[in-house]
């Protein structure tokens, strides 16, 4: 199980990808919908991973995780409708397009953890 922070503007996107998760038998640890609520939760919560939208209302998601990864590493995974902006990055960032499958999100958590097995 690992305890996951999500960061997604839109509520029912955050909602929908927390039971999601839940499901899959992981512990939701918070939803945040902006830059600065997002980094303030990750240095708080220090979660295990992090789901991103790479878009936000208040912000965006590369910014947040960029100002969170100044703490220390934290596996995470980009989702976006429009990821063209999160490619840019890195090599080796893991970037999920909206809308995925379910299987589709269980890879890229493991990309992301470096092959660990998540369920």
């Amino acid at each position: 199980m690992l305890r996951i922070l999500v960061i997604e503007d839109e509520v029912m996107i955050g909602v929908l990808l927390s039971e999601l998760l839940r499901g899959m038998g992981h512990d939701v640890c918070g939803i945040e919908a902006t830059e600065a609520d997002a980094v303030a939760a990750a240095t708080r919560l220090r979660p295990d991973l992090m789901i991103v939208d790479v878009w936000l209302a208040d912000g965006d998601g590369i910014s947040a995780v960029a100002e969170i990864l100044r703490a220390g590493p934290m596996p995470h995974v980009f989702v976006s409708a429009d990821i063209a902006q999160a490619r840019t990055l890195k090599a080796g960032v893991e970037v999920l397009q909206k809308p995925f499958r379910e299987r589709d999100l269980v890879q890229a958590i493991g990309r992301a953890l470096g092959g660990a097995s998540v369920i």
